[in-house]
């Protein structure tokens, strides 16, 4: 343990850079602690801060910067494989939507302060053409905000830090264990946070085939699109009715306890769909099912779709 603490003290600057960039990239490895911890090691040097939070925002405007062009170049197919890599909850893609719908570039302000939101938001940026100045304008302040919140909160409580680091070192690698076990907490918590959302939210499905089958026969279903209003505009099924539960006054169309009805998103194991169709089913309506894979799945099985955009390929 006392070899970690040197290494901090020695090479934290350059340990954040890692961290930050590893994490806005999208992997599970928390930042604002290190931040934290390393602004309280160096809470004595103002040039040695300023030089910290330079290095932390560069460290994500760069990751931010690949989530950006992966969003300029493939479009909001890339928000679903954003949240795969990630442990954040599966109906991310709908939150972030709804949010920079709502809010702009100006969400990118506070996108670090929310869990799971900050590379989807950067993506998000890209795939809905923000320019590229307005992107880094925003992405870059609210990079400072939350570096600069972080190292801010180190200097602050920098004895107590300090303390705590001196008691993790005469623990040696006991202190080394806690923090290998507060790591693995936190990550199976996260991990059992999405299975348990994935289980309460098992039903059947239907297939982009079945649903084709259907659009083609006489009993056309009443299709849903739960995703946000800008992602309906760009592409959307054929007939199908936009439904932003996210969205202020958003209201369901008038439908029919007898008829079927589909529901589709755009996230990971169509967990937005999946909860609006359970919602739809205890106020009475019981054919209703979510499409699987939703909307990405009926693009590639080359389906047509109508909106602004094209359907775009991944």
């Amino acid at each position: 343990m006392d070899l970690i603490v040197a290494l901090v003290r020695e090479y934290g600057i350059g340990i954040v850079f890692l961290n930050v960039l590893i994490e806005q990239l999208g992997a599970p490895i928390p930042a604002y602690p290190v931040l934290m911890v390393t602004g309280a090691i160096h809470g004595h040097s103002l040039a040695q801060q300023l030089l910290l939070i330079a290095v932390a925002v560069l460290a994500a405007l760069i990751a931010d910067s690949v989530w950006y062009a992966m969003g300029r170049r493939y479009g909001r197919r890339v928000l679903a494989r954003v949240c795969k890599v990630s442990l954040s909850p599966d109906s991310c893609v709908q939150n972030t939507e709804s949010l920079y719908g709502r809010w702009g570039a100006k969400s990118l302000l506070i996108a670090k302060f929310v869990p799971g939101f900050a590379s989807i938001a950067s993506a998000l940026a890209g795939a809905v053409g923000t320019t590229p100045a307005r992107f880094v304008l925003f992405d870059g302040i609210g990079a400072l905000l939350w570096v600069g919140s972080a190292v801010l909160l180190g200097g602050l409580f920098s004895s107590t830090v300090e303390d705590l680091l001196a008691v993790l070192a005469q623990l040696g690698q006991w202190g080394l264990l806690l923090l290998g076990l507060a790591f693995a907490i936190f990550i199976a918590r996260r991990w059992w946070s999405r299975r348990q959302v994935i289980r309460s939210l098992r039903m059947e499905r239907l297939t982009v085939d079945e649903l084709n089958d259907m659009l083609g026969g006489g009993d056309l279903p009443v299709i849903l699109d739960v995703r946000a209003g800008t992602a309906f505009e760009a592409s959307h099924i054929p007939g199908a009715h936009s439904y932003d539960p996210h969205a202020r006054g958003a209201r369901l169309p008038a439908i029919d306890p007898d008829a079927a009805v589909i529901v589709y998103c755009a996230c990971p194991n169509e967990v937005s769909a999946a909860r609006i169709a359970q919602l739809l089913r205890r106020a009475g309506i019981q054919r209703v099912r979510p499409l699987l894979g939703g909307i990405d799945a009926w693009i590639d099985a080359g389906y047509q779709v109508h909106g602004k955009s094209a359907a775009p390929a991944l």
